[in-house]
């Protein structure tokens, strides 16, 4: 009897302790903060100072640091109509940004100003076949949505969502050229393997990555 009751408790146990991992594995919301409009360098400044880095260190963004740089990228800048830091043809705003991190995948959500989990899982040696990008305490992924292209060909939806992309990455530039981060926009990605573990669906395309972080 003693045996039977000791073996369910221990089960019990494990059950608990399992469920318990479950939830501090969860992936949960980050709240970002409004963006500071009056940090960094000046524009000309910044751009004197913008180039591409490969060494990074592994320190961790602020959550103040990542609202700015998410909102410098591609950010509501006229909230009454919606429009954003970026240009985008027919105003499609096709392009999402994905952020890759120690703890997880996320999805920035402009509108309301927060990341929104994806998966729990780090993702971040997929976003390159650069060694950096293991390390790298932020990459993001720049993925265009083709449903939101309206009747576009194949070659209009693939020419627009580059170039769109790329005003996101000169963005990025920028902002981390006025606040002495160090970045590069990456095209050398295995694609078919980043958008499995991503779960992307087959009308989304993944564009580019940028690896973001403090200089090494």
């Amino acid at each position: 009897m003693f045996k039977k009751s000791f073996l369910t408790g221990t089960v019990a146990l494990i059950i608990v302790s399992l469920i318990t991992s479950s939830w501090a594995a969860e992936l949960l919301p980050i709240k970002l903060p409004p963006p500071n409009l009056n940090s960094g360098k000046s524009l000309m400044q910044s751009l004197q100072a913008r180039k591409s880095s490969r060494d990074f260190s592994t320190k961790k963004l602020p959550v103040e640091v990542l609202s700015n740089l998410l909102w410098a990228a591609y950010g509501i800048n006229r909230p009454e109509s919606g429009r954003r830091t970026a240009p985008s043809a027919v105003n499609w705003q096709e392009v999402d940004i994905y952020v890759a991190m120690a703890d997880g995948l996320y999805l920035y959500d402009a509108k309301e100003r927060v990341l929104q989990p994806v998966i729990n899982q780090d993702i971040r040696e997929l976003t390159g076949k650069q060694t950096f990008v293991k390390d790298a305490p932020v990459n993001l992924i720049y993925v265009a949505d083709y449903s939101r292209m309206g009747g576009g060909n194949a070659e209009e939806r693939n020419f627009y969502s580059a170039a769109d992309t790329a005003f996101i990455a000169q963005n990025v530039y920028l902002y981390c050229a006025s606040e002495g981060l160090a970045t590069v926009v990456r095209g050398s990605i295995d694609r078919d393997v980043l958008a499995k573990a991503m779960q992307l669906r087959d009308n989304q395309k993944i564009v580019l990555s940028q690896t973001v972080g403090y200089p090494k």
